[in-house]
C-alpha cells in the first residue's frame, strides 16, 4: 500500500479553538434567548422589587417598603390565602381525578382511543380565554348550569348566583381548573401501562382484592410519576391568570382575587411596577419554598424502580 506523502494541513490556533468548543456555536441562540428573555428581565424585576418604580414617574426612593407593604395590606393577604386555597383545593382534586380517569382507560375497552382524546381535549382548550368566557356563560346568573336547576326542579328553585356569590366564585374558579386534567392523566396512564403484570398475578394468587392491589401495588408502582404531577400542577396553580381574570375579574369583594391577578392590577393598571415585582418575587420564594418541601419529602414516599 503505497503511502500518503502529501503533507498535512496546518490549522490556525483560531480553527483549533472553533474545533474544540464548536457545540458551543450551536448554543449561542438559546444562550441569547435565555440572557435577554430571561436572565436579564430576572434582575431588573429582583431590582425593581426594593423601589417604587413607576411607568411615568421612575424610582424616586429604595428599600423594602414593597415587601412590608405586601405583608401588612389587607388587600395584598387577603389575595396570599385565596391564592393558597385555590392552589390546596386544585391540585390535590386533579391529581385524583386524573388518576381516576386514567385507572379506568387502562382497562381494555371499546374506543379507548377516542376516550382518551376527549378527556385529554379540556388541557389543550382550558387555558384558553375562549373557554374562560364560555365557563362564565355556563354559570352565569342564566346560564346553562341554573337553567337545568330550573328545570329538574320544575321552576322550584333558580339556583344560586355562581359569580356574584363570594361562597360560590372561588369553586367556580377551581372547577375549571379541574376539569383541565388531561395532561396529567396521560402521564398516570403511561405510568399504569409501565406496571408489570406479574405483581397484580401474584397479589392475586394471595388473596389481595382490587382495592388492596390498587394501594399496594398501584400507587407506590407510579409515585414517581405522581411526584411529578405533584410539583409542575403547584406550579402551575399559582401562576393561574386566566380564569380569575376573565370569568369574575378577580371579585366578588376580591374573592377569586390572586397574586397574579394582583402584580398585573398593580403593573399594567396602576402602573406600580416595584410593588408588581416585589408579588411576584414573593409569589417565586413561594413556589420554590413548596418545591424544596416536596423533593424533600419524597425521600419518605417516593419508590423509584431502579432503589434496592
Amino acid at each position: 500500500m503505497k503511502a500518503n506523502n502529501a503533507p498535512a494541513v496546518g490549522r490556525t490556533p483560531f480553527q483549533k479553538w472553533c474545533d474544540k468548543y464548536q457545540g458551543l456555536f450551536y448554543l449561542i441562540p438559546w444562550i441569547i434567548g435565555f440572557v435577554v428573555f430571561k436572565a436579564i428581565p430576572f434582575g431588573q424585576s429582583l431590582f425593581y422589587s426594593f423601589t417604587d418604580m413607576n411607568f411615568f414617574n421612575g424610582i424616586s426612593e429604595y428599600g423594602l417598603m414593597n415587601y412590608i407593604d405586601a405583608f401588612t395590606t389587607s388587600r395584598i393577604t387577603k389575595a396570599l390565602i385565596t391564592t393558597f386555597q385555590y392552589s390546596f383545593i386544585t391540585v390535590p382534586l386533579k391529581l385524583i381525578f386524573a388518576l381516576f380517569i386514567a385507572y379506568i382507560l387502562n382497562f381494555n375497552i371499546k374506543f379507548v382511543n377516542l376516550f382518551r382524546t376527549a378527556y385529554y381535549i379540556p388541557s389543550i382548550l382550558g387555558g384558553s380565554v375562549a373557554i374562560a368566557v364560555l365557563w362564565r356563560a355556563v354559570f352565569r346568573d342564566d346560564g346553562l348550569i341554573n337553567t337545568l336547576i330550573k328545570m329538574i326542579t320544575f321552576g322550584a328553585f333558580d339556583g344560586p348566583s355562581w359569580l356574584s356569590d363570594p361562597n360560590y366564585a372561588l369553586w367556580v374558579i377551581c372547577l375549571l381548573r379541574i376539569w383541565q386534567f388531561g395532561s396529567a392523566m396521560v402521564l398516570f396512564l403511561a405510568a399504569l401501562k409501565g406496571v408489570p403484570a406479574d405483581l397484580y398475578e401474584a397479589a392475586t394468587i394471595d388473596g389481595a382484592g382490587k382495592w388492596r392491589q390498587f394501594f399496594s401495588i398501584t400507587v407506590p408502582m407510579i409515585t414517581p410519576i405522581i411526584f411529578y404531577n405533584l410539583v409542575t400542577q403547584i406550579c402551575q396553580a399559582f401562576q393561574e391568570f386566566n380564569g380569575p381574570y376573565i370569568i369574575t375579574n378577580g371579585g366578588p369583594r376580591n374573592a377569586t382575587t390572586l397574586i397574579s391577578l394582583l402584580v398585573y392590577q398593580y403593573a399594567f393598571q396602576q402602573n406600580e411596577m416595584g410593588m408588581a415585582s416585589a408579588l411576584a418575587w414573593i409569589m417565586f420564594v413561594i413556589v420554590c419554598v413548596l418545591t424544596v418541601i416536596a423533593f424533600t419529602s419524597q425521600k419518605k414516599w417516593v419508590y423509584y424502580s431502579d432503589e434496592r
